[in-house]
């Protein structure tokens, strides 16, 4: 695909590249477009694993487009079927991604980070909420950063806007690993690679449970996990996924997974 939004497919693994000199900013065409490319990702059972990237080395992405809502983009607009950057309000989308952050991530950049499963980090990246020095609020940031890390950590930043180093949001837990900028795709291919050879029924099991989880005490989720009340935990429990993994635990081999 050419345009905002680069996608490169290999197997099981889609790669997504926001490509939109200078910045990589995202307006609503382009949060639109990402959102189909993301419902699409979650529906084709050939594809288990999803990575989120930038174009260039100075910018993952700075969030929304001030200068298109200069020339009229509401922020309150059509943001498309995944709200924000395509993912952040995707319904069931329980499959892996992965962040290689390349850049700057800030704003809705980071808001689109924090949406993802894991994130990788090159070594001259840089993260804020900066929305607070233009009087507007950081709403998915506010909801999910304080959930993520230490809340006063969470609250510092969306109060003073203030800038981390890398290392610094490795510190806090919220990115996985610190890379080489060479080294950045590579690591984020190898790491996709792992999780698509792995089992995607599992997986889908893992993130229902750990979305549902945020909003709900300990006992109420395992009450729903055993009473195979979450759909995915259902599925998966009848599947024959199941049974080759026991099996193939018993034979001592490697499982051959086949995602029903």
């Amino acid at each position: 695909m050419t345009g905002p939004i680069l996608t490169r497919r290999e197997g099981g693994i889609l790669e997504v590249t926001i490509d939109r000199p200078k910045a990589n900013a995202i307006d609503l065409k382009t949060s639109r477009v990402m959102g189909e490319i993301f419902r699409n990702f979650r529906d084709d059972p050939k594809l288990r694993v999803a990575i989120i990237t930038g174009a260039g080395e100075k910018f993952f992405c700075p969030g929304w487009d001030l200068k298109a809502a200069a020339e009229g983009d509401p922020v309150d607009g059509d943001y498309g079927v995944g709200g924000f950057g395509g993912m952040q309000e995707l319904r069931d989308l329980n499959k892996p991604i992965i962040a290689a952050v390349n850049g700057i991530c800030c704003g809705g950049g980071l808001e689109i980070a924090l949406s993802t499963d894991i994130i990788l980090a090159a070594e001259h990246a840089t993260f804020a909420l900066p929305e607070i020095r233009s009087g507007t609020l950081a709403d998915a940031a506010s909801i999910k950063l304080p959930k993520r890390i230490p809340y006063h950590i969470a609250m510092d930043m969306l109060l003073t806007g203030r800038w981390l180093e890398v290392v610094e949001a490795n510190r806090w837990g919220f990115v996985n690993e610190i890379l080489p900028a060479s080294r950045l795709m590579e690591r984020a291919w190898e790491l996709a690679r792992l999780l698509e050879s792995g089992p995607p029924l599992v997986y889908a099991a893992i993130k229902e449970v750990v979305r549902e989880a945020e909003g709900r005490d300990f006992q109420t989720t395992m009450n729903k996990i055993t009473r195979r009340q979450f759909r995915t935990v259902d599925t998966l429990y009848s599947s024959e996924d199941q049974l080759e993994g026991a099996r193939a635990f018993a034979e001592k081999r490697d499982p051959a997974w086949k995602g029903r």
